[in-house]
């Protein structure tokens, strides 16, 4: 038997130290802890709930809609054990916000991208399921966001991310000392031409394992970098997370809809 203190089905999540009554509905995932003081400095009120290791959790209420926020680490499973423990307890909406590189030549440093459907570099979310098995995000969660970044008046991209598993060879970059992966001097090329957005290291895995448990799940990203025309700056992630906390506003509202109108999935017929 598995000895209770790495019981992964404990009411105190083993990662994570929450339980049910810690956590919103609805949660944003950023990946640096320290980013949850820029995420909950944007609401209404918030309490730290829990801290151990990379994940970092608070709660509390954006325009009177209750949310939460935790910092997932870096890469896709360290995110991926977030989404499980964060689901043990009940959460149902999972909103990626973090950084990235963007790849097409117009997006500007402090641009947003909203994922649609991203590329499965990353080797989490093979443990899953098949490799063809889509990544791609909830409608409700894309329209939430796309609502939120016009309200807020924030210059966004939609389309498709790519996630990979490395910061330095699995996006392109040379690693200690010049190395090269193979592949990796035509990476940014393709990944561009085939029209994909950006590069970061987590949304594939997050949207692909909501999907497989029937939760909902999108992302929005702050371009850092254009990988094209080498522009870097840390830049815009407070828009990022604005964005992402009225996106759950507006998500708590289409569900008030929904129930009102009887309908299974919000959709454009019906008003926000």
């Amino acid at each position: 038997m598995t000895a209770d203190s790495e019981d992964p089905n404990a009411e105190k999540q083993y990662h994570l130290e929450v339980g049910p009554d810690d956590v919103a509905d609805a949660v944003l995932l950023p990946g640096n802890p320290e980013r949850v003081d820029k995420v909950t400095a944007l609401w209404d009120a918030h309490e730290e709930v829990a801290h151990h290791r990379e994940y970092r959790t608070a709660t509390g209420a954006y325009d009177d809609a209750p949310i939460s926020v935790t910092s997932t680490g870096i890469g896709s499973p360290s995110a991926t054990i977030a989404v499980e423990e964060l689901a043990r307890v009940g959460v149902e909406t999972f909103i990626r916000v973090g950084s990235c590189g963007a790849i097409q030549p117009e997006m500007d440093v402090g641009d947003l991208v909203i994922t649609t459907g991203a590329v499965r570099q990353e080797g989490t979310s093979d443990e899953y399921v098949r490799e063809d098995y889509p990544a791609s995000a909830d409608g409700e969660v894309v329209s939430a966001l796309v609502a939120a970044a016009e309200r807020l008046g924030h210059d966004y991209h939609m389309g498709i991310t790519m996630s990979a598993d490395s910061f330095y060879a699995g996006q392109g970059r040379p690693g200690f000392e010049g190395f090269e992966a193979a592949g990796s001097d035509a990476l940014v090329e393709e990944l561009r031409e085939a029209n994909v957005k950006n590069v970061e290291m987590e949304a594939s895995a997050i949207l692909t394992v909501a999907n497989v448990y029937g939760l909902r799940a999108g992302a929005v990203c702050s371009v850092y970098a254009n990988r094209v025309t080498g522009e870097f700056r840390t830049e815009g992630e407070t828009r990022a997370a604005e964005t992402a906390s009225l996106a759950v506003k507006l998500l708590a509202r289409m569900d008030e809809i929904k129930r009102e109108s009887g309908a299974d999935r919000w959709h454009a017929g019906l008003s926000l």
